[in-house]
Order: C-alpha cells, then sequence, then structure tokens
C-alpha cells in the first residue's frame, strides 16, 4: 500500500506533497510522486534542470524526514489523471493526493479536468489541497 501524490513544481504541487508526506506518517505507508508529462521534443533546458533539481530536494527532505518513497517521472504522452490513476491501481494505493489551482470567479464553473478525471474514476478516495494564498501587501 501507498499513498500517491501528483507532483508538478508549483505551489500547488509542493502543497499536494507536503499534505501527502503527512499522510505516509499518519498512515505508516510509503510515498510514492508522481510527475506526469506530455512528450515535448525540445523541452527547455532550464526547466528540466529545475525540475531535477526540485526533485532532489524533494529526495532529501523525504530521507531527512524518514519518509519511505519513490519517484516515478513519466513522460509516455498520457494525461497526468491517466497516468495518476494507472500507478494508484497498480500499487493498491491508500489515497491519492492532489493540488488544486485557485481560479477566477468564471474559472470556479470548471475544475481542471484532470482533476476532475482524477476525483471521478479513481477507485481510492482522492485529497484535493490547496496551496496556502499569496499575502499582497497594499
Amino acid at each position: 500500500m501507498a499513498v500517491v501524490v501528483g507532483y508538478v513544481p508549483t505551489r500547488e504541487g509542493r502543497a499536494a506533497l507536503e499534505h501527502a508526506a503527512r499522510e505516509c506518517t499518519r498512515r505508516n505507508t510509503r510515498l510514492v510522486v508522481v510527475n506526469s508529462a506530455k512528450v515535448e521534443r525540445n523541452p527547455a533546458r532550464d526547466e528540466t534542470r529545475k525540475f531535477e533539481e526540485s526533485l532532489e530536494q524533494i529526495r532529501r527532505v523525504l530521507d531527512q524526514a524518514g519518509i519511505s518513497h519513490e519517484e516515478r517521472v513519466l513522460a509516455h504522452g498520457n494525461e497526468p489523471a491517466e497516468d495518476l490513476i494507472e500507478v494508484a491501481e497498480e500499487l493498491d494505493a491508500e489515497c491519492i493526493v492532489i493540488g488544486l489551482r485557485r481560479r477566477t470567479p468564471i474559472g470556479k464553473l470548471f475544475l481542471g479536468s484532470n482533476a476532475q478525471r482524477i476525483l471521478l474514476e479513481a477507485g481510492c478516495p482522492v485529497i484535493a489541497v490547496k496551496a496556502a494564498p499569496v499575502s499582497r501587501s497594499v
């Protein structure tokens, strides 16, 4: 059994990762960090480097916290929802943790298509978390 988290290097991705790590501690299980991306012919070097640095930082933090973990970076053309659901099914996951973006009033009428698909199609519980609001000075 495991907790599966969808991770992208954004505020929402970090919030999902932090919550998933707490779930692993609470449930005494391992964490599987999944990053799913569409295949790009020429991914920007800076973006690739930043992502790899982010992943290394995640490894250090999880190792220091004593959380058993593995990372799966999937880039074979599937939608992120499809990859997360497949990994969760393969592992018989206890839950999936995803991050949600804040949306404009019009955008609130629609949930992101990946988030909606995960919520509706996953065979295990899904925990959706939001990043803390950005404080703005006036």
